[in-house]
């Protein structure tokens, strides 16, 4: 094992437990998919993909966040827009099948209302240099502990509020910064039964895990060979900075499941490739998975 590969599997693990610890749904739908007898353990998911948000401003954005996996032997793949969430994001493929794809985003802060853009940079201007350039990359714990840690001071409600009229994804940043958003299921590498999104769906609805239907609870690509579903983001107690001594604490949108079902690239199984990349459309619904229209739906 190349020391990158080590590195790289103690910042994924990294990772993965704080956001298991963070997101209760992760291993409830775990300890669900072992007592159906669908897997024996963790082990036995393979991640599709991971997914960090980020802030299109100075020092940070995608162009900061991806010198980490680049450095890690990710490759950078394809670009997407969302024009209406003013968002672009890239993919990065993994330096070997069994790692997990990367998906970043960043929010286009420019092209947001003046008035936005000012609070958002109210906060990231904290950020005087591109603090990835401090890190040893070679240095899986100092790499662990930024994509841990607070870059910039925490927001007050009434910022957090303004900022969530206007762009949900800006308040979702704005709190949780570099927090794992998501992980994925690799659906089609289940048993039968299950190894589709429509069984799958089936499972986690009948287990009681609330599904995002922004645009159906399915979502599926053009091509029809990446399908995907994701569920609502659990809610969190978020302490908010505040002018006394009392603190600030609201339930505000944390992080999600998503699930991911890649087809063949031809039917007749004669190439077992599968349907690389992402779906600008899918993921512009899936993003939708923080929102308050769908966490308002939670039981």
């Amino acid at each position: 094992m190349s020391d990158k590969i080590k590195i790289l599997d103690a910042v994924l693990d990294g990772l993965m437990t704080r956001y298991r610890e963070r997101v209760p749904d992760v291993q409830a739908i775990i300890d669900k998919m072992i007592e159906k007898g669908i897997i024996d353990s963790l082990n036995d998911i393979q991640n599709d993909h991971i997914a960090f948000r980020t802030m299109g401003v100075e020092n940070l954005g995608i162009a900061s966040l991806e010198k980490i996996f680049l450095h890690l032997g990710y490759e950078k793949r394809d670009f997407y827009r969302f024009p209406v969430k003013k968002l672009n994001a890239y993919w990065y493929a993994p330096p070997r099948p069994e790692y997990p794809r990367i998906f970043i985003s960043q929010l286009m802060v420019d092209e947001l209302s003046a008035e936005t853009a000012a609070i958002i940079r109210s906060y990231t201007s904290e950020v005087t240099q591109d603090p990835v350039d401090l890190l040893n990359l070679d240095n899986a714990e100092q790499v662990d502990d930024f994509l841990h840690k607070s870059l910039w001071r925490t927001p007050t409600w009434q910022d957090y509020k303004t900022l969530a009229e206007k762009s949900e994804y800006a308040s979702w940043v704005i709190y949780n910064r570099y927090y794992l958003n998501h992980f994925t299921i690799s659906v089609h590498t289940l048993p039968d039964g299950f190894n589709t999104i429509a069984q799958f769906n089936a499972f986690l609805e009948d287990s009681g895990f609330q599904l995002n239907d922004s645009g159906g609870k399915i979502k599926t690509s053009e091509d029809g060979l990446l399908i995907q579903s994701s569920t609502v983001a659990e809610m969190i107690d978020a302490e908010f900075a505040s002018s006394n001594e009392t603190p600030v604490v609201k339930k505000i949108s944390g992080s999600y499941v998503e699930f991911a079902e890649r087809r063949l690239l031809q039917a007749d199984g004669k190439n077992s490739a599968r349907r690389e990349g992402f779906e600008a459309s899918n993921a512009d619904k899936i993003f939708e998975s923080t929102y308050k229209k769908q966490t308002g739906r939670r039981n």
